[in-house]
């Protein structure tokens, strides 16, 4: 009798094999379920695969618990690790790292009470807005839940919502509001470009739509939407729309104003420019939302998401009031807590300003190793990443692993019409903040000694 599948696995002693027992939704000739709408598989296929590809950093003495940076300027305090440079999560602080690790608090402790409605307060900040009457969210969950707290709360069964495409995301938050009963529009714009305001404005004409989504910065292409002209015509054409930016991979790294530029919500997570590890999801709503939502004519779609269990809760910390809906992840809001700190002990403006600066220089080292960009033109590049074509005939399986080897790691793409056809290279938070780390500069000269090395392998 031929041994079980299981007991074949139970044999077969490589990870692949082990988490498979755990995992079946990884092997895709065996399930029966229907095909779910999510990148995964796609940035899987596009990067390495071998359990051998591991990173092994380059030591000239005896290993220590600090990580030696390739500077002599700065130094870790974290285990070594290979750099990571992708569009999020990103590298975090020593300070925020170990703020990780935290003790343990009680979530509704009056110290704990504390330090979650500083960080409430210091979202005001970041997001620039000073009026009261605005509400800052953070809640467990990643950037994703900002789309449900959208769909759930500021757009009732029914109701249209123009959803303007620059890359994957919108995709995804076109299902989102499908999925609570909205009726999602999207103006599509070609790879590497933006919908165009005349484009945007017919429509608006065409149609009354509750709300406009855009994606600040889509993390699938690198190219970045303009939030201030895109205001001023909803301002024109139809001020009665509400305004919604994803803003997951911009927010503390692109110039967003929330009041200035009437923005109704405002969407992003932790693991970004904001330069704390994954697990909360940040928003902001305006005064005009709140408003929205308290005149809703049907229930909130969502228990989890509603903002009538979770706005209480949020005005309560703000105020140092302990308060309970669900358990906040108090090690992760001590780390928010720290990364607010660091951010906002400069202007915002000079965070943006030296987040340009580093992009900048990312993107003229790309140009000068003969790539292109996916972003058609300078006004549609992203300053917190940078998507990059590979030459013709190369392919992120035969880059990640050297940029691994060379202590760097990038990601693969995302996009699903050309996901074998480019790299993305994330340049955020503490690696754009503090260039004595290095980090840029050795991504910069990893990525031609890889390209190079390809190159040769193949004859190219």
């Amino acid at each position: 009798m031929p041994p079980s599948r299981t007991s074949r696995s139970l044999a077969d002693p490589s990870p692949a094999s082990r988490l498979s027992l755990i995992s079946r939704h990884l092997d895709s000739t065996t399930t029966s379920y229907p095909p779910i709408n999510t990148p995964y598989s796609i940035e899987r296929d596009s990067s390495p695969s071998s359990d051998s590809d591991h990173y092994t950093p380059h030591l000239t003495q005896a290993p220590s618990s600090r990580r030696h940076l390739h500077t002599s300027a700065r130094m870790s305090k974290q285990a070594a690790h290979p750099t990571l440079l992708i569009p999020g999560p990103i590298e975090v602080s020593d300070e925020v790292a170990a703020s990780m690790s935290h003790f343990a608090q009680s979530h509704v402790g009056q110290p704990f009470v504390n330090t979650f409605g500083e960080t409430l307060s210091m979202l005001r900040q970041l997001f620039q807005t000073t009026n009261p009457k605005s509400q800052p969210f953070a809640i467990a969950g990643s950037g994703t839940l900002g789309w449900d707290l959208v769909a759930a709360n500021l757009v009732e069964p029914g109701e249209d919502v123009l959803v303007l495409h620059s890359g994957y995301f919108a995709d995804s938050f076109a299902d989102c509001l499908t999925t609570y009963g909205a009726k999602a529009t999207q103006l599509k714009a070609p790879i590497g470009d933006r919908p165009q305001l005349p484009e945007i404005e017919k429509a608006l004409k065409e149609k009354k739509y509750k709300a406009v989504t855009v994606t600040h910065v889509d993390t699938s292409t690198g190219v970045l939407s303009q939030i201030q002209p895109l205001s001023d015509l909803l301002q024109r054409v139809s001020p009665e729309t509400l305004l919604i930016v994803d803003g997951v991979c911009s927010v503390g790294g692109e110039s967003l104003h929330f009041d200035d530029m009437r923005i109704d919500f405002a969407l992003t997570a932790t693991q970004k420019a904001i330069g704390c590890p994954p697990g909360l999801s940040i928003s902001m709503a305006s005064e005009r939302a709140m408003d929205v939502f308290k005149s809703r004519k049907s229930p909130p779609g969502s228990y989890y998401a509603s903002f009538k269990n979770w706005v209480p809760i949020m005005q309560n910390y703000e105020a140092k009031k302990p308060s309970y809906f669900a358990t906040p992840p108090t090690q992760l809001v001590q780390a928010l807590h720290t990364a607010l700190t660091q951010l906002l002990a400069k202007p915002v403006a000079d965070r943006i300003a030296q987040h340009q600066k580093v992009s900048r220089k990312v993107k003229k080292a790309v140009a000068d190793l003969g790539l292109k960009q996916l972003a058609t033109d300078e006004d549609n590049a992203a300053n917190t990443m940078t998507a990059i074509y590979l030459p013709e005939g190369l392919t992120p399986p035969e880059i990640l692993p050297g940029l691994m080897q060379k202590g760097v790691v990038f990601a693969g793409g995302l996009h699903k019409e050309i996901a074998t056809k480019y790299i993305r290279f994330g340049h955020m938070g503490v690696s754009a903040m503090d260039e004595g780390r290095g980090e840029i500069d050795k991504a910069i000269e990893a990525l031609g000694q890889s390209l190079k090395e390809v190159q040769q392998a193949k004859g190219q």
